[in-house]
């Protein structure tokens, strides 16, 4: 396991410097819309979180950190924080695979499709698009998660945004229960899956869906994207511990021990695997994870969008 203080104060500086955990300037992080035809006012505000874009950055980096964790070279993480973030930012963002951007950003364009097919009155504004601070939360260091959620609510509030349609579920969890909790900040929060509005069918016919920790045990909504699918014609094959009683992947430890994350992941992988129907996830952190597990996993964000 790495000192949990080296990494929580690496990741903290980064976001303070950069506004997000990998040190990577977000006008290269951020490039999935760039092309696509996404109006600038609307109703409601797309909010990503950055969190898919961030898939190709933690598979690089967890990769690093299994490899040496428990190593001498483990001490030298605290080191990181020292670095020219314009530099790390930069070699990480030309050493990152472009077929695992590509990905990323053709969720995100699923996601688009499937609110644009829903007739959902949405906006894009990339530069107000940031990371939620989330992990900071997750990690202890309340300071520095409030500290960043006032920047990002400043900025939304300035630009009059009081709509966002989010994502994935930790990005929603901090819009919608910390931000008011710690910053004072309330949005109208809605999951993009949550305003699906079409029936149709797409040739799958049963998935295995794997509940998320924030969508199942504390947002406790894992009835939405079921019911959803039921309308597209495709049936929830029940798992073992769903719902309030989900398991979770691993993923979020990874920072901290990819050992016991692994642990975590195969334990889950075979609950999983037991009901012999395609495996999807409704989070890109647990996406990315569970593959690591020798599984295909399929986002839910593609699977509503062959419907569209």
């Amino acid at each position: 396991m790495f000192k949990p203080r080296d990494i929580i104060e690496l990741i903290a500086d980064n976001v303070r410097k950069t506004r997000n955990p990998f040190g990577v300037p977000n006008v290269l992080m951020n490039r999935w819309w760039k092309g696509k035809d996404l109006r600038t006012e609307g109703d409601a505000m797309l909010f990503t979180g950055l969190m898919y874009q961030s898939v190709p950055y933690i598979e690089m980096t967890t990769r690093h950190l299994e490899r040496y964790e428990d190593s001498a070279v483990a001490d030298y993480v605290k080191y990181g924080k020292y670095m020219p973030k314009f530099l790390v930012g930069l070699g990480l963002a030309l050493l990152s695979s472009k077929e695992e951007k590509k990905k990323s950003s053709d969720m995100l364009h699923s996601i688009a499709k499937v609110l644009t097919r829903s007739k959902v009155d949405f906006c894009y504004k990339p530069e107000l698009d940031y990371y939620s601070g989330v992990l900071l939360y997750d990690l202890g260091d309340i300071d520095g998660f409030m500290s960043h959620a006032r920047f990002v609510a400043d900025r939304l509030r300035e630009d009059g945004v009081k709509k966002l349609i989010t994502v994935d579920p930790h990005t929603t969890y901090a819009l919608k229960v910390l931000y008011p909790k710690y910053v004072g900040e309330t949005f109208e929060v809605k999951t993009y899956f949550e305003l699906v509005n079409f029936r149709g069918e797409n040739g799958t016919k049963q998935v295995t869906l794997h509940d998320p920790c924030m969508y199942g045990r504390y947002l406790e909504m894992s009835d939405v994207p079921t019911k959803v699918l039921e309308n597209l014609g495709i049936e929830c094959v029940p798992v073992r511990n769903s719902g309030k009683f989900t398991n979770c992947c691993g993923g979020p430890a990874e920072s901290i021990s990819p050992k016991l994350s692994r642990e975590v992941l195969e334990r889950r992988v075979k609950e999983l695997q037991s009901t012999g129907a395609p495996i999807v996830a409704m989070c890109p952190i647990c996406m990315t994870h569970l593959k690591k597990g020798g599984v295909e996993v399929e986002d839910l964000s593609t699977l509503i969008a062959r419907c569209a």
